[in-house]
């Protein structure tokens, strides 16, 4: 069985290509700049936003199964465009496609978002997620849309290491206090897409951790984990900022519940142990 890992070299993408040879996976990792250093792995570099190149790629591998953990926050030809060019061409060949999304399709409420609730979104970056979604549905209606929260991991991953930096300085800037977010382990979340890829299961799930947090309390436990003085975190609001963004996102992961082995296990408990 061929699983082909579209953002291969992120954070997330690095990670299901480390737990999918264990489950009985060939891995071919797509790359944008740089190949990624997962041993094992066949490294194709791959233009998302080509969809000459897409279509090649894709019938010359015809994989059994495609992950779609690509994403680049500021360009929509990545986020959404190369989304419908994966979606049209797993199609083609008949590949089982899970794609990945995130929680910024929302705008933002105090109640948790279900799984099949409308994107809602207020910023660039939400909305190209949200065009992905709707491109992938009318594209490969067999697929699972995976709609997630912030991804955590040890000092290398994105949450974690602005958490670092505003503590010692090394970065400018503030955690909103009035923002709230579900983290989620960056094992458990692959584990649980390696799961949906050898399901049936189509349309849109919320994978995310049980536990919501505010950015500043994410800082915190952070802090612990390293043992750094939390006080030392920059605190301020959406508000204070003068920046539009989702305040508070939480999702419903009942339906995960329901459908995966994996345990998604709450932030606090992740940072406890070694990330």
């Amino acid at each position: 069985m061929t699983l082909l890992v579209v953002g291969a070299s992120g954070h997330l993408g690095a990670t299901i290509c480390r737990l999918a040879p264990a489950v009985g996976w060939r891995v071919i990792g797509t790359y944008a700049t740089a190949a990624g250093r997962a041993a094992g792995i066949d490294w194709q570099r791959l233009d998302l936003r080509d969809p000459v190149a897409v279509r090649d790629l894709v019938t010359a591998v015809r994989p059994t199964a495609v992950i779609n953990a690509a994403y680049r926050y500021a360009d929509w030809a990545v986020s959404a465009d190369g989304a419908a060019h994966l979606a049209r061409t797993s199609m083609e060949v008949g590949a089982r496609l899970v794609h990945v999304s995130s929680d910024v399709v929302h705008g933002g409420r105090p109640d948790p978002y279900a799984d099949d609730e409308a994107p809602t979104p207020i910023l660039p970056y939400g909305a190209a997620k949200a065009a992905a979604e709707t491109a992938v549905r009318v594209l490969d209606p067999g697929a699972a849309l995976v709609r997630t929260s912030l991804i955590i991991g040890d000092e290398h991953s994105k949450q974690v290491r602005l958490c670092l930096d505003l503590i010692t300085g090394r970065a400018a800037g503030a955690l909103f206090s009035d923002e709230f977010r579900c983290p989620v382990g960056v094992d458990d979340l692959a584990a649980a897409v390696l799961e949906l890829v050898d399901s049936r299961f189509a349309g849109v799930v919320n994978v995310a951790g049980p536990e919501a947090v505010s950015r500043p309390q994410l800082g915190a436990l952070v802090a612990r984990r390293y043992g750094l003085d939390a006080s030392r975190l920059p605190v301020s609001t959406i508000a204070e900022a003068g920046l539009v963004r989702p305040a508070e996102i939480r999702l419903d992961t009942a339906l995960a519940g329901r459908l995966l082995r994996t345990r998604l296990r709450p932030v606090s408990e992740i940072l406890a142990g070694s990330g």
